[in-house]
């Protein structure tokens, strides 16, 4: 369905890469006037030109209340209101040892832009939608924020934080039409999901490469995602069609929450005959 989003402005933290991206790309395609808020100028500015005059690139801190607020102003200003925000910047601590070992040196960083991100853009965004007929406000968390496992403590914990919050904060905005949405992508390769960064471009794309191997193998469905697979979540959200759908939590993420893909039962029977033989 074309033009979903007509008529609809949005914001998208985080927009110049990855996730955000897609999710710029693809509200533009259906119609909305979008500001990508990031800071990475060069991207984002490269960006919003490449998606022409209904795109607006604005630098934002998102931990920054007052720099957030300038943001919800200026798209406003820009564009005459404000309906859809998508707060989708984010951290991650690449904390891959084990937990005795962590030293949670940049904790304050990453609660900082993860969870209080989330929340100041919530709170200032639903301070002009409770005067303007409501909106849609959809946060980006992980299936870290809702699967327990090894490493990333920190970027775990906030992405916890950021599925109670919204649930949260759609309850107490319902009544002023603002529905509050959480997405929580899987295996998606972004340059922060991406496990490798340096210098050699090469060896960067076979680590990758590797990686992405073994993740495959803990998702049921056999299947890469992608930044769309995410924007197609964040515009359902965004639209009419979820006009009835608040404090959801949506994992897209080839069922890897749904439990593992490995059968114990398996290897149990490979066990016995095992035994048996012996």
């Amino acid at each position: 369905m074309a033009n979903e989003l007509a008529g609809k402005v949005a914001i998208i933290t985080g927009g110049a890469r990855g996730l955000g991206q897609g999710m710029a790309e693809l509200f533009v395609e259906e119609g909305a006037k979008v500001v990508i808020a990031d800071l990475r100028d060069d991207d984002g500015e490269a960006l919003a030109k490449t998606l022409g005059s209904n795109t607006r690139y604005r630098r934002c801190d998102v931990s920054s209340r007052d720099e957030v607020q300038a943001l919800i102003d200026y798209t406003v200003t820009s564009f005459g209101g404000l309906h859809a925000l998508c707060n989708n910047a984010g951290l991650t601590d690449n904390l891959f040892g084990p937990l005795l070992d962590a030293d949670f040196a940049i904790f304050e960083k990453i609660m900082a832009v993860n969870v209080m991100g989330v929340m100041l853009g919530t709170q200032i965004a639903a301070r002009h939608m409770a005067k303007h007929g409501g909106g849609s406000i959809i946060n980006t968390s992980s299936i870290s924020g809702i699967q327990p496992g090894f490493g990333f403590f920190t970027y775990r914990a906030s992405k916890a934080a950021v599925v109670n919050f919204t649930k949260s904060a759609a309850i107490e905005l319902g009544p002023n039409l603002i529905r509050v949405n959480c997405i929580c992508p899987g295996n998606i390769p972004t340059e922060m999901a991406g496990y490798a960064q340096g210098d050699d471009p090469e060896k960067t794309r076979r680590i990758r490469e590797a990686i992405a191997d073994v993740r495959m193998g803990y998702q049921p469905l056999k299947r890469q995602g992608s930044p769309r697979d995410i924007a197609e979540a964040a515009l359902w959200f965004a639209s009419d069609r979820s006009a009835q759908v608040t404090a959801q939590i949506m994992a897209v993420d080839a069922g890897a929450t749904a439990g593992s893909p490995f059968s114990q039962i398996a290897d149990i029977m490979a066990a016995r005959a095992k035994a048996e033989a012996e």
